[in-house]
C-alpha cells in the first residue's frame, strides 16, 4: 500500500511490542481498525527532533506516551538513584528513554512540526493532569498539560476518547479545540460552567492543606456516572478536565483484546536480546479492568476507575486458543486476571445506575453492606480455560483480594484456586499487619488477614498440598511509625518467615498515599497523619523487615532501643538480634547456645503452611538512565 502521508504518529517511550498488554499497541491497533493509517516511533533519540520526523508529518496528529510505566518510577529507585534496568527496552537495559519522557517527546515534536495537533496519553499524563507533588524534585509541579505544551490529554484507558478524537480530526478540527469528549483534560481561559473548582496551582502549591482537600475532590468526582467536571486554575489558564469516559462494555473490551496483535516484539530487537517485559504477559490473557478495592497507594482507581468490567469466556476461550497455537507454548497460562484477579463484576448493581459512592468504599474499612461477593463467575471460567486442548495448567499470579475471597461463604472457588491454579505459593499482599497503619493503607485489619491465612492452610491440608503464603510487605508507609515497624517485625518472626523481597513506599504521582506523604494530611478525613520521611528513619523501618541480615544488625538495634524495645535484643527465642558484645570474636558461634552458627550466617525459612511462604525472587532495581549527549538538551 502507498502512503504518502500517515493519518496519526504514535510515539511512545517503550520498545515497540505488539500486545494487547502494552498501551501504544492498543491505541495503535484500535486506529487501524478504524481504517486510519499509524506509525509508531519507539523509543526515539530525544536530544534532537530527527527521530521525530522519521515517519514524516501526519496528517491529523501525534499520539504521545511516556509508556506503561510513569518514566520517572522507570528512572529511578525510590532511594532516587537511577536504575540500571528497564524491562521495557532491548536486553532490559536502561538509557532509551528520558526523565519526564512525556514532556521531552512533545518538546521535541513541536521543534519539529510547530503547531501540529499533540494528544497525550498514558500512565504519566493520566496521573499528572493536575498540579501534583513530584517525589524526584519534591516539589509540586504544575499539570503535564501546561509543561508539555500538548493540546489534549486523555486520562483512562484511552480507546473510546481515541477513537471519538480522531473522528473529530478527521473532520478537520484541531485538537486544541476539542474539548467537550470525555475522559479528556485541556486548557481553557475560563472554567465552564457545572465545574468543580480546585484549589489553584499557587494555592496547593503554597499550602499542604489545599493541595489535600484538591486531591480529595478529585477522588471523589473519579466516577463516570455522578462525576463532575474539574477546574484548576494555574496562572492565567484553567485545566478543564471532563468527567471519566465510561468504561468498555462486554463485548468493546472483547474486540480491543481480539484485534490482530502479533503478540511478540518487534523483530530489529531480536539481535539486541529481546525485550523482557514480554515474558510477563506473553502466555497471560486479561480478563478484567478496574479495581474497587481503594488501597491508598495505588493510583489504578484514579485511573482504571472503581466500577469494575470483565471480557466474555468466549473472547478469552478464542484467545488462549490462539496462545496453544505458538510454537514456544508449554501449556501453561501465566495468568487470567486485571488489577484484581478476583473482581469479574461491579462490586453492586446499584453503581451502574448511580455511580460508586462518593464517600464509601466497598470493602474499607469494612465490606458495605450491599457488595456482592460472587466468585461463581470466575471459577466457571478457570474451569472452561483448563479444558481448552494443549493446556496443562492455568495459573493466576495477578493479585488475589484475600479478604474478598474470605468474604464469600462458598469456598468452592478458594478450593479450586488451591487445587488448580497456584504452584506452591500464593502471592498475596497484606502489605502491614499494624492496624495503624493498615487504616492509612484502605486494607483490612490483620484479623481478617488471619483468618484468610488460617482457611489457606485448612483447604490445602485437606487436598493433601504442601503450599505456602508469599506476603507482599511494605515498609515507611504514612502512618508507619518505628513501633509499627517493630510490630511487623515480630509478626515475621512468629510464622518464621525472612522476606528477601520488601517495597519501600514510593510516593508516585496520583494516589492518595502519596498526598498523604507530601502533606501530613489524610486527604480522606483531613487530619494529620505521622510520615516517615528521613532517609535513617525509612532505612531502620526496611532493616526491621529484614532483621536477620548480619548488614542491618546496627539500623535493628537502634530502632529497638529508640522505641524502648530492648527487650528484644537478646538471646530469647523472642528476641529479633543478639547483643553485639556477645557475638564478637566467637569462631564458633554463640557459646553455649542451641543453635551455634559461624559468624554471619542467616537462618532462611521457607515458611508454612499456616503463613510464611516460599521466598520470592529478590533483587531491587537501580541506577542507569544514559543516552548520547550530543545535541542540546529540550525544556523540562
Amino acid at each position: 500500500m502507498n502512503i504518502d502521508a500517515l493519518d496519526f504518529v504514535v510515539v511512545t517511550g517503550d520498545a515497540y511490542v505488539d500486545h494487547s498488554g502494552f498501551a501504544h499497541a492498543v491505541i495503535s491497533r484500535v486506529l487501524e481498525s478504524l481504517g486510519f493509517t499509524v506509525g509508531i516511533i519507539a523509543q526515539p533519540d530525544w536530544y534532537s527532533c530527527e527521530d521525530f520526523k522519521r515517519l514524516g508529518r501526519p496528517k491529523l496528529a501525534f499520539f504521545v506516551s511516556a509508556g506503561n510505566i510513569d518514566s520517572m518510577v522507570n528512572n529511578y529507585t525510590v532511594s532516587r538513584k537511577k536504575r540500571n534496568d528497564d524491562m521495557y527496552s532491548p536486553d532490559g537495559k536502561a538509557g532509551h528513554r528520558p526523565d519526564r519522557a512525556t514532556i521531552v517527546y512533545c518538546n521535541r515534536i513541536r521543534e519539529a512540526y510547530g503547531d501540529i495537533s499533540i494528544i497525550i496519553g498514558g500512565i504519566e499524563a493520566s496521573l499528572r493532569r493536575f498540579a501534583h507533588y513530584d517525589y524526584w524534585s519534591d516539589k509540586v509541579r504544575r499539570g503535564i498539560l501546561i509543561d508539555s505544551g500538548a493540546d489534549l490529554l486523555t486520562f483512562g484507558m484511552g480507546e473510546i476518547q481515541t477513537a471519538e478524537i480522531a473522528e473529530r480530526l478527521k473532520l478537520g478540527v484541531h485538537a486544541s479545540d476539542i474539548t467537550d469528549v470525555d475522559g479528556t483534560a485541556y486548557l481553557s481561559n475560563d472554567a465552564p460552567d457545572g465545574c468543580v473548582v480546585l484549589p489553584s496551582y499557587e494555592e496547593v502549591s503554597a499550602s499542604r492543606e489545599k493541595y489535600a482537600l484538591a486531591s480529595k475532590i478529585q477522588y471523589e468526582e473519579q466516577d463516570y456516572v455522578r462525576g463532575k467536571p474539574l477546574a484548576q486554575l494555574d496562572r492565567d489558564k484553567y485545566i478543564i478536565q471532563n468527567k471519566p469516559m465510561r468504561p468498555l462494555t462486554t463485548a468493546e473490551m472483547d474486540a480491543v483484546y481480539e484485534l490482530p496483535y502479533m503478540r511478540t516484539y518487534h523483530p530489529i530487537y531480536e539481535p539486541l536480546g529481546g525485550i523482557p517485559a514480554i515474558r510477563e504477559v506473553e502466555f497471560s490473557v486479561t480478563s478484567c479492568r478496574g479495581c474497587f478495592g481503594a488501597c491508598t497507594f495505588c493510583a489504578i482507581t484514579f485511573h482504571q476507575g472503581r466500577t469494575v468490567t470483565a471480557r466474555s469466556h468466549e473472547s478469552l476461550e478464542r484467545e488462549v486458543k490462539l496462545l496453544t497455537e505458538r510454537p514456544d507454548f508449554k501449556g501453561y497460562i501465566h495468568d487470567v486476571g486485571g488489577p484484581t484477579a478476583n473482581f469479574r463484576q461491579p462490586s453492586c448493581k446499584g453503581q451502574l445506575k448511580h455511580g460508586v459512592c462518593k464517600n464509601r468504599q466497598c470493602l474499607f474499612p469494612t465490606p458495605c453492606k450491599n457488595l456482592e461477593i460472587d466468585h461463581s463467575d470466575y471459577l466457571t471460567l478457570l474451569r472452561r480455560l483448563r479444558k481448552v486442548k494443549g493446556v496443562k495448567k492455568v495459573f493466576v499470579r495477578s493479585g488475589i483480594r484475600y479478604d474478598y475471597l474470605i468474604y464469600d461463604k462458598n469456598d468452592e472457588f478458594f478450593r479450586e484456586l488451591c487445587m488448580h491454579h497456584i504452584s506452591g505459593q500464593l502471592k498475596v499482599a497484606p502489605e502491614h499487619v499494624s492496624g495503624n497503619v493498615l487504616k492509612y493503607m484502605g486494607k483490612p485489619e490483620k484479623k481478617v488477614y488471619d483468618k484468610f491465612v488460617k482457611k489457606y492452610a485448612e483447604i490445602n491440608k485437606k487436598l493433601g498440598k504442601d503450599q505456602y503464603i508469599v506476603p507482599y510487605l511494605m515498609s515507611s508507609h504514612p502512618g508507619s511509625t518505628l513501633k509499627d515497624a517493630v510490630y511487623l517485625a515480630e509478626y515475621l518472626r512468629d510464622i518464621n518467615h525472612y522476606p528477601e523481597q520488601v517495597q519501600d513506599f514510593y510516593p508516585t504521582p496520583g494516589s492518595l498515599a502519596t498526598c498523604m506523604y507530601y502533606t501530613g494530611i489524610d486527604p480522606r478525613t483531613m487530619k494529620k497523619v505521622y510520615v516517615p520521611r528521613g532517609y535513617h528513619e525509612k532505612q531502620m523501618q526496611r532493616a526491621l523487615l529484614q532483621y536477620k541480615d548480619p548488614k542491618n544488625y546496627d539500623l535493628v538495634t537502634e530502632a529497638l532501643k529508640r522505641v524502648g524495645r530492648e527487650d528484644l535484643i537478646g538471646f530469647d527465642r523472642h528476641c529479633l538480634v543478639r547483643p553485639r558484645k556477645n557475638t564478637q570474636n566467637l569462631k564458633g558461634g554463640i557459646k553455649n547456645g542451641k543453635n551455634s552458627k559461624r559468624k554471619g550466617s542467616i537462618r532462611k525459612s521457607k515458611g508454612t503452611a499456616q503463613a510464611g511462604g516460599r521466598r520470592s525472587k529478590g533483587g531491587g532495581k537501580n541506577s542507569g538512565t544514559g543516552g548520547s549527549s550530543r545535541g542540546r538538551r529540550p525544556r523540562f
